[in-house]
């Protein structure tokens, strides 16, 4: 058996236990499965693979896509462009577990922007600082779009919430959610922005799916602005995750 997963805490629902089991069913993979594992800290990995030593790769998802890579053997160059894994190709050398981390976020949001990307949407504000923001900064900075990340406790060259004005969603108008905030089951919630100066020149991109339109999008969109979740990025970057698991044995 072949053996894939998803670590990550909290984990009350999962796209891709559900994308990978249907994969699995549809194409009669019967030698492959894949399982959730929830991790409170993620120095339990390596207990993890010792107790599973038919795991060939792994999803990672919050809050571990940075605090993974010391664990790892080794970072293809899209991790270390990315600064953060969700994708992890494991092969077993003597016993023991070679781990490979890789970031299939930004070849998901790159291809799913690339086709609603306008000219005018060349400087954007990026809700958040964790390890999907900097796979969305990563792929920003390929496509030559210019970004400020916004965060509830700014460093240096970064922005807080509080400092958002009419300006800010003007000079930045594409807006990307990389933030929890909005997910279910806290679907009220939404991010700190100045919501009442969006117009039709916003494209307001948010990671969250779950809801499938959440209450920043809401927002966006009665503002007439250009809205997405992030389902496709999550097909996108699951495809090309299994790519590299299966492309592994």
């Amino acid at each position: 058996m072949n053996r894939l997963g998803l670590i990550g805490y909290p984990l009350s629902h999962s796209f891709s236990e559900k994308y990978f089991t249907e994969k699995f069913s549809t194409f009669g993979l019967a030698n492959w499965s894949y399982h959730l594992f929830e991790l409170a800290r993620i120095n339990e990995l390596p207990a993890l693979l010792n107790s599973h030593p038919d795991l060939v790769g792994l999803n990672v998802t919050i809050p571990f896509k940075e605090k993974v890579i010391p664990f790892l053997s080794h970072l293809d160059e899209s991790a270390v462009v990315a600064a953060a894994v969700n994708t992890i190709r494991i092969t077993w050398e003597s016993g023991k577990p070679f781990l490979t981390g890789y970031n299939t976020d930004m070849y998901g949001f790159r291809e799913s922007i690339k086709p609603l990307l306008k000219r005018n949407h060349q400087r954007a504000l990026i809700l958040g600082t964790g390890g999907a923001a900097k796979a969305v900064a990563a792929v920003l900075r390929q496509m030559q779009v210019e970004y400020l990340f916004v965060s509830r406790q700014p460093q240096p060259g970064q922005a807080g919430y509080h400092e958002l004005n009419d300006a800010a969603v003007t000079n930045f108008p594409f807006i990307v959610n990389c933030t929890p905030a909005g997910m279910f089951p806290n679907e009220q919630t939404a991010p700190a922005i100045p919501y009442e100066f969006l117009t039709s020149a916003n494209f307001l991109y948010d990671l969250v799916y779950n809801p499938a339109e959440t209450v920043f999008l809401q927002k966006g969109k009665e503002k007439g602005a250009l809205v997405m979740n992030g389902l496709d990025m999550l097909r996108l970057q699951a495809e090309k995750a299994w790519e590299i698991f299966s492309g592994s044995l």
